[in-house]
């Protein structure tokens, strides 16, 4: 199949904004918690006319400081309460929010918030509030740094003690549905960061038909959704404001460390991940049985859980054997597991990378599915995923109702709907280029089934996706690496692997030199060297030099020394010098393989 669509499930408003959403919350559902928070350690919940007073007070603070209708404000912090309640401030004054990951280095601050034109950043921490100062002087627009940790809320509140209930009236409604929402920036294969203009509509259409189509999971006064995943990915945005436009109650975790026993306290019915936490959760809880001498009794219920998934997937069922197994270690191994998800959910929702169909079956197989979704910045999240009710493991699933999906002649995917993004900030020429006669060309190479399940088979752009679900450009930080006198080539891995990694060549001029400096023995090559330990730390200098100019989760945690070149001979590069990376990798797998190995 080469085109499908699903209708759309939610009318956008002709016109409105977000915060319209806060205030049907209030109206509507005054006493129903929309918000829980930590205090002194303990989840409170907040009703939805608490949550709209805290907004108003905020977005009170932003309109006393300047901050007019249509400015960029840039909010940097870790996911919490703060990044939600500030987030909604922003558009109730009437401006547009710019995302910046917390683990994002000075040079990457300075480009977004000077590229965005931002006037005011509202930063977590010490240190981002250092990352904002040590580029403030590239910012001459930049006219406010306000810092949660030291009462940024408490100083809005304050500050906007003068503003009239009348003027935040008017500032809420001064954005329409195509004026931009926000701007989040995406990595793209080459250069600069994009930033990717989501309207007010792309939420509207994007998140009103996702609850709309996953109804069961988005019931208001009974669901909950804990977000773990970094607010100013859209992915976090998503689970963002379907939580509200729901409304159902939503918990922020800003540190995923202790997310089990978050997900025990908080006890969500839906969690929204990405593929590392759910590999996380099997592999510690198959570690945790290893150690208690209980190693194949998991293994074996892990194998009956897989098997009685996939025979669901049959005319035929499970068998009444299977069946037997099955409720056996229901009791034995699958409810325990359920209950370090937090014991209330019976769904989850997946994307960012794949999550593998042995995976799937398993999580379905234990009484908690996992749906797998596919999208990128520019649909505003979830372009496809798979319905509640009609799962096909292996797949993304459908297009999001009321948008089409198109495979084109070269197998590439192509999307139109309202939730795509307007444009790129700044950038007309990328603009044109990826919404080429009037359809998003998303660079990824899929399929249709004759139900209309896509499934993602390759990318023609060169982004890596990391288990965790982080896009990393791999030019930046290669081209930061080769630029050191030691490395010939440096290649980038990491693709649904749970970090990144690289492989690297050396020059053989400069390694000649160096040996001799160095005291190694004539003659010496890379094969020779590359486990030297001397050579070891001069490389990785070079990899510190490139992880410096990227956040950390898109930073090199481990590299591989090569002892051969790329060449063009053995297919590795092209005349004009450019990495096949599809060739390197299968040439080079087991160097890749032992990157992730230990």
């Amino acid at each position: 199949m080469r085109e499908f669509s699903l209708p759309a499930l939610y009318e956008v408003p002709s016109d409105g904004n977000l915060t319209d959403l806060i205030r049907r919350n209030a109206a509507q559902h005054p006493d129903v918690a929309v918000m829980s928070r930590k205090v002194a350690g303990v989840w409170t919940d907040v009703s939805a006319v608490q949550f709209l007073a805290e907004v108003r007070s905020a977005a009170k603070g932003l309109i006393a400081a300047g901050v007019e209708p249509g400015d960029r404000v840039a909010l940097m912090s870790r996911t919490r309460y703060e990044w939600v309640l500030l987030d909604f401030a922003i558009w109730s004054a009437g401006a547009v929010t710019v995302p910046v990951y917390e683990t994002s280095s000075p040079e990457q601050v300075q480009w977004i918030l000077g590229d965005s034109g931002a006037v005011a950043v509202l930063v977590e921490s010490d240190t981002h509030a250092a990352a904002v100062a040590s580029v403030r002087d590239r910012l001459p627009g930049l006219r406010h740094v306000w810092q949660i940790e030291k009462g940024a809320v408490d100083t809005l509140r304050a500050e906007g003690e003068g503003v009239s209930e009348e003027t935040v009236d008017l500032r809420s409604a001064a954005a329409r549905a195509d004026d931009p929402a926000t701007i989040v920036y995406t990595s793209g294969t080459t250069g600069r960061p994009k930033g990717c203009v989501l309207t007010h509509r792309s939420f509207f259409a994007e998140c009103g038909n996702v609850v709309e189509r996953l109804k069961p999971l988005f019931r208001t006064g009974e669901c909950s959704v804990l977000l773990f995943l970094p607010a100013a990915h859209v992915f976090g945005r998503l689970v963002e404001v379907a939580s509200v436009m729901a409304p159902i109650k939503l918990g922020c975790v800003p540190d995923i460390k202790n997310l089990t026993d978050e997900l025990a306290a908080f006890r969500p019915t839906l969690i929204l991940g990405v593929p590392r936490v759910f590999e996380k959760v099997y592999n510690a809880a198959r570690a945790k049985a290893q150690a208690d001498g209980k190693g194949k009794i998991f293994d074996k219920a892990a194998d009956t859980a897989i098997a009685y998934s996939r025979a669901l997937g049959t005319p035929q069922g499970p068998s009444l054997g299977l069946k037997f197994r099955h409720k056996a270690f229901d009791r034995l191994v699958y409810g325990k597991l359920r209950a370090v998800l937090g014991g209330r959910g019976e769904h989850a929702i997946s994307g960012g990378a794949p999550l593998g169909e042995r995976l799937g079956h398993f999580y379905r197989g234990i009484g908690f599915t996992v749906l797998e979704g596919y999208g990128l910045t520019e649909s505003c999240a979830a372009t496809a995923f798979n319905p509640w009710d009609r799962q096909k493991i292996g797949t993304v699933g459908q297009p999001l109702p009321g948008s089409v999906v198109r495979i084109a002649d070269d197998g590439e995917v192509l999307l139109h709907g309202e939730h795509l993004f307007s444009g790129y900030w700044n950038n007309e020429a990328a603009t044109a280029e990826a919404l080429a006669d009037g359809w998003f060309h998303t660079g990824d190479i899929g399929t249709l089934d004759e139900d209309g399940y896509l499934a993602i088979t390759g990318r023609k752009k060169e982004i890596i996706v990391t288990a965790g679900g982080k896009n990393v450009a791999p030019a930046v930080i290669e081209d930061r690496i080769r630029g050191h006198a030691l490395v010939a080539e440096c290649m980038v891995v990491g693709d649904g692997r749970p970090f990144v990694g690289a492989l690297v060549t050396l020059d053989e001029e400069f390694l000649g030199r160096w040996a001799e400096e160095h005291g190694k023995p004539a003659g010496s090559t890379a094969l020779s060297l590359r486990d030297d330990p001397e050579l070891l730390a001069e490389v990785q200098r070079a990899v510190d030099d490139g992880n410096a100019a990227v956040s950390k989760a898109e930073s090199v945690r481990k590299f591989r020394v090569l002892g051969a070149q790329f060449t063009e001979e053995a297919g590795h590069i092209t005349p004009s010098l450019k990495l096949k990376r599809n060739v390197v990798a299968k040439d080079f797998a087991d160097e890749v393989e032992s990157i992730y190995r230990s």
